[in-house]
């Protein structure tokens, strides 16, 4: 199952969509954030307890590769780890770049941001 997501420029729009998740039945487990910014990051999940992609998710092997990889490569990968394609994860990357956010959901059919 791919993942849904979502890219935000406004912060208090991407809090009503995690908050409209929640209010769907979306768990927790399935909610994650990424930004270039990670003390925007930090922020965003302190204010909505979303899930960042660490390395519970990716495994051990790629988190150590990501010790040499740049803040876009990481993403690129954690974004490819958890469902995207090569191509979305680049696109969404250059999304990044431009200072927003990513709001993801996996395990899910359908999803309403």
């Amino acid at each position: 199952m791919k993942p849904k997501f979502k890219v935000f420029h406004d912060d208090e729009q991407l809090s009503k969509s995690i908050d409209t998740l929640r209010n769907d039945g979306i768990r927790d487990d399935d909610i994650y954030i990424l930004s270039h910014d990670n003390d925007h990051v930090r922020r965003d999940r302190k204010e909505t307890d979303a899930n960042k992609i660490g390395v519970g998710v990716t495994g051990v092997g790629t988190a150590l590769k990501n010790v040499f990889r740049s803040k876009g490569d990481k993403l690129r990968v954690k974004m490819e780890e958890i469902g995207f394609e090569k191509e979305m994860a680049e696109k969404l990357e250059e999304e990044l770049d431009k200072g927003k956010t990513l709001l993801v959901v996996r395990n899910q059919d359908e999803v309403t941001f």
